[in-house]
């Protein structure tokens, strides 16, 4: 792989990640979470949180319901009751996931609303997780259709997936468009080659995430949103960044995807230019951080009082603790992302995690699901609460990912 030849700065103001290592405090705020999840089991068994909350109360919807922007997000609520059962062992969780696993099945078998690259986010929290905790055959079957069905949105010519409609439809408007989000999609093809040994899952994969390193990853090492390619030559044609204040800004959670998805096609490929455009993109994410340590939505507002996305900030916990594990134990920057994460979990356990809650209620307030068309501004996201639960979980024990 030829990546771009990247500027990667020095982290700057490392002083102030530091002396966050209480490992009892993060039990506790495990124990926290848990206990919403409990709270919330009984209204979100036979349907599913919304994507974001209303007035920080989930509403109850179906699996994919477009009404409430659920058709990418429904696995996130899935992937925190897995998190339960495998932190308490207690059959009370496993029965409401294995029962998502037959709505995730049957909404497979009906393909509702899955011509799209989020194949990767709904199966590998329910159904890749529900096989390596439970050892269920159908859970691996149904994830193995998934990924068929994911691996089908590969444009050979031009080595990526697209991020929406037919490939046959030459006249789609996101033709030839691939989104860094899908760096935490491709996962599911990895997992498919390792499962079933059929290494065209592994070509995919690796080819698309080839690209996000060549393309999405700027010199400075903040990313682009979407990018697009000639379908039959891979010539770039250019990125932008939709969901940021500018084509040229930085979209936090983007910038997230990106520190999460490259440390985890590292994990199954071993090549190190990811672990390298990770860095870079590590240190653009914490060179561009507010006094509290909480992301607003774009990186380009640096102020105190901006709109803060605690749910961005939950996956770049997850993202820096995925790449300090691969770097070797006495490295320097593996030390300065741990204590970078554990600084970022410290500051949303302290300051963002709602403290009153009731049936229904998120874990994490102050997220965003989209800000340019004013779409769950200032609320919780499910994607935020899961990936908060996962860091947790992260530091306390050497978790296996779902991914």
């Amino acid at each position: 792989m030829t990546a771009n030849l990247l500027k990667t700065a020095k982290v700057e103001k490392q002083e102030r990640f530091q002396g966050n290592n209480n490992k009892s405090y993060y039990e506790k705020a495990l124990q926290d979470v848990i206990q919403q999840v409990e709270r919330n089991l009984a209204l979100f068994t036979d349907q599913f949180p919304s994507a974001h909350s209303v007035g920080l109360q989930y509403q109850p919807v179906k699996n994919a319901d477009l009404a409430y922007y659920s058709d990418w997000t429904s696995s996130f609520w899935t992937g925190m009751v897995w998190l339960a059962y495998e932190l308490t062992a207690e059959d009370k969780y496993a029965e409401v996931a294995q029962k998502h696993v037959d709505s995730f099945q049957e909404r497979l078998v009906t393909r509702d609303i899955l011509n799209h690259h989020d194949i990767g986010f709904l199966y590998s929290l329910s159904c890749v997780a529900g096989y390596k905790l439970a050892k269920d055959e159908k859970s691996k079957h149904i994830a193995l259709d998934a990924a068929k069905l994911l691996a089908m949105r590969f444009r050979e010519k031009s080595g990526i997936i697209q991020v929406r409609g037919y490939l046959e439809d030459d006249a789609h408007k996101e033709k030839g468009v691939f989104i860094v989000d899908c760096a935490m999609n491709v996962p599911l093809l990895f997992w498919a080659a390792e499962v079933t040994g059929d290494q065209t899952y592994y070509v995919k994969a690796k080819r698309h995430m080839d690209n996000v390193a060549r393309h999405m990853i700027r010199e400075d090492g903040a990313i682009y949103q979407m990018f697009r390619l000639d379908i039959e030559t891979g010539e770039a044609l250019g990125g932008w960044t939709g969901q940021g204040y500018a084509d040229e800004a930085c979209w936090s959670r983007g910038q997230a995807w990106a520190m999460y998805g490259l440390p985890l096609a590292y994990r199954y490929t071993k090549d190190m230019a990811y672990i390298e455009q990770a860095k870079a993109a590590a240190n653009y994410f914490l060179n561009h951080l507010p006094e509290d340590l909480i992301c607003n939505w774009d990186l380009v507002f640096l102020q105190q009082d901006g709109q803060r996305d605690t749910s961005a900030a939950a996956i770049a916990a997850c993202g820096l603790l995925e790449l300090a594990y691969h770097l070797p134990v006495l490295d320097r920057d593996r030390q300065l992302y741990e204590e970078a994460a554990l600084a970022i979990l410290t500051s949303l356990t302290e300051n963002y995690v709602i403290k009153e809650r009731q049936e229904g209620t998120g874990i994490l307030a102050h997220g965003v699901y989209s800000l340019p068309i004013d779409l769950g501004v200032d609320e919780c996201t499910i994607w935020g609460d899961y990936f908060y639960m996962e860091a947790l979980i992260r530091v306390q024990k050497d978790w296996n990912p779902y991914w």
